[in-house]
Order: structure tokens, then sequence, then C-alpha cells
């Protein structure tokens, strides 16, 4: 059994002792006390668990720890800065575009990988990357605005 002794996680080095097989969901919450990514359906089909590695959206509830050695893990812990929400953050919240909340982490995450890679996005990219997304108290209109309100456009 291969152990991963370490993992960069939100620009940091961070030292650990997991079996490369968990997944990384279980070692972001439960070795390095990172719970804003959430456990969702467990089949990473809800993205309630999605993170970005070297950029890109990734489900951390399939994806093995071992797979990410060496990478960089983002999770929803680094974007807010100095106590100040990231914009993506601030306009989720100008968009009223949580309820439970529990998705929430996910859908900014997906979010960002989106901007990350298209900074005006138009709707019908923003509904095409975002539908593996699930929000199970349904407010889509709202969460599709406040991508846009995050983007330059």
């Amino acid at each position: 059994m291969a152990i991963i002794k370490e993992l960069h996680v939100n620009g940091a080095r961070r030292a650990l002792d997991a079996d490369a097989e968990r997944s990384l969901l279980s070692v972001l919450r439960d070795d390095l006390d990172l719970t804003g990514t959430k456990y969702g359906c467990g089949e990473g089909r809800c993205g309630a668990c999605t993170v970005l590695i070297d950029g890109q959206p990734v489900r951390s509830c399939t994806t093995r720890v071992g797979a990410v050695n060496g990478k960089q893990v983002r999770t929803i812990e680094v974007l807010a800065h100095e106590g100040r929400l990231h914009p993506l953050q601030e306009a989720f919240l100008h968009a009223d575009a949580l309820q439970c909340g529990y998705c929430t982490s996910g859908m900014i995450m997906s979010a960002l990988g989106l901007l990350q890679r298209d900074a005006q996005p138009s709707r019908d990219d923003i509904v095409r990357f975002m539908s593996g997304n699930i929000c199970r108290c349904g407010t889509y209109v709202r969460i599709r605005e406040a991508i846009k309100l995050a983007s330059n456009g």
C-alpha cells in the first residue's frame, strides 16, 4: 500500500500520512480539517465536493489522493483573503445564489474553474459548464446570475 506523505493544498505543503487509495475528499476533511468541501453523493455526480486541481474542477469524492501527489489542490478555504471574500463569493451573496448553502462551495469552485478558462462566458457556456453541479434547492437562475456578475462581462 502506497502512502502519501505530503500534499500541496491552498498554496502550502501539508504533511500527512494517508493511504494513496483514499479519496481526496476524505483526506481534505478528516486529515487536513478543510471541511468547506462537502460530501454529497459520493459518486462524483452532484459536484458538492468540487475542488481545483492544477486549475481544473475535479470531484474530490472519486479522486484518489495518490492521483494528486505533486499537483496543486485548491479548496474553498483559499478564496477569502485577509478577511475579504473573493469576488465570486461576493457575487454569490449579492445574487442571493445560495439557499441551504450545501452545494455552494462546489458551485463556487466549479465557477472559478470556468472563469479562469473564460473570463466572459456566455449564458449558454455557464449552463453547459455548471451542468454537473446540482443545487437541490433549485437556485440555478441566481447561480448563473452570480457567475455572470463575477465575470468581466
